[in-house]
């Protein structure tokens, strides 16, 4: 079986090694969702992992209801990705930017927003939002109409177009974590009754066709997607999740896609708990590309999901916050660094560009 050093063929990419660095969410692009050169330092940084997965990019104003996270729908903010996959490039690493429509988390309170967020249902989310001005409560979503679909569709396969010309070696849909895929995907959130909702096969409809306009536009070979089936994600869950989510991979691996990512906590999972065991062996099965395993992995714990093979490669996201240099550190058996959580959403260098790589330490 492969190790997490060797190098891996991935659609149109061959990647140096199998560990990845998972999209996570920061809170340092501009105002007007605008990359920028802490952003480059940061990425640039944590080159050396085999794929880097771009913290979640919207994919228009609409979908995206995170302060101060970056965009892909306009021209300074493709002129401004440019310079950070230069950067990672130029270090010998490759990148490729998650595309993100939040749906019913979108907050009104965000400049420019429409009264309400849209969704598969009008539903509201539980908890509170993150907006410029502190924390507020969700809103109720209203159900996106069957004719403003093809726009949202469209919205996705532009993003991934401007990904490429800003540099991106390939795009990943986040069809994850209770955003709008994920709202359409699972029953607890979807109650409709057209050709979007009810039948699982309708319920897919969305991920299939944004999946099919995004390779469309810039190839499978450079299309993966993020999937999180065992568990309640920002409220978003299913009662059923395993044919549900068999019929997803089957229709992602009919397309031909790169690589399929699976955010799944274990029941005793640290960074967060899943209510059911994982699905990914079932979706291992029928997916034919590329299979990622991501949520709560260590050095040994990732070669071990490769020796069964369970993955064909494993993604880290907390272990790279303050990690820069995670290959290196689980080559060497080096102990990680901790990471601190109240430096995640602040818009400064300390807690993104302060941990120092373990030579300089």
């Amino acid at each position: 079986m492969p190790n997490l050093f060797e190098p891996l063929h991935v659609g149109n990419l061959e990647l140096r090694n199998r560990i990845w660095m998972a999209p996570l969410t920061w809170a340092r692009a501009s105002h007007d969702h605008i990359p920028n050169a802490m952003m480059l330092d940061y990425y640039r940084q944590r080159a050396s992992a085999g794929l880097i997965i771009s913290e979640a990019t919207g994919i228009s104003l609409q979908g995206l209801g995170w302060p101060y996270a970056p965009g892909l729908w306009s021209r300074p903010q493709i002129e401004a990705w440019k310079p950070i996959t230069a950067a990672i490039h130029e270090a010998g690493g490759h990148i490729v930017s998650q595309l993100w429509h939040m749906g019913r988390v979108v907050h009104p309170s965000l400049p420019g927003r429409a009264p309400h967020p849209v969704s598969s249902s009008p539903t509201t989310a539980p908890g509170m939002a993150h907006t410029y001005g502190g924390k507020m409560p969700y809103v109720q979503a209203r159900a996106l109409e069957l004719h403003e679909i093809p726009a949202i569709i469209e919205d996705y396969a532009r993003a991934a177009a401007n990904a490429i010309e800003a540099g991106f070696d390939g795009v990943q849909i986040h069809a994850a974590n209770g955003y709008l895929i994920d709202q359409f995907l699972r029953n607890n959130a979807n109650f409709r009754d057209d050709s979007y909702g009810g039948s699982i096969e309708n319920r897919i409809r969305l991920l299939r066709e944004v999946t099919e306009a995004v390779a469309s536009a810039i190839g499978a070979g450079r299309t993966g997607v993020r999937l999180s089936p065992n568990g309640e994600r920002q409220g978003v869950n299913d009662d059923n999740p395993e044919p549900l989510f068999v019929a997803a991979a089957e229709a992602l691996s009919a397309i031909g896609i790169a690589f399929l990512e699976l955010r799944e906590p274990d029941m005793q999972g640290t960074n967060g708990k899943a209510d059911r065991p994982p699905v990914a062996p079932l979706l291992r099965e029928a997916f034919r590309g590329v299979f990622v395993l991501n949520a709560d992995y260590d050095g040994p714990r990732a070669q071990a999901a490769l020796d069964a093979g369970a993955a064909d490669a494993i993604s880290f996201g907390r272990p790279f916050i303050s990690n820069p240099d995670l290959p290196s550190r689980i080559a060497d058996k080096l102990p990680l660094a901790p990471d601190d959580i109240a430096t995640w959403y602040t818009q400064g260098k300390d807690g993104y560009l302060s941990y120092p790589a373990a030579a300089n330490a």
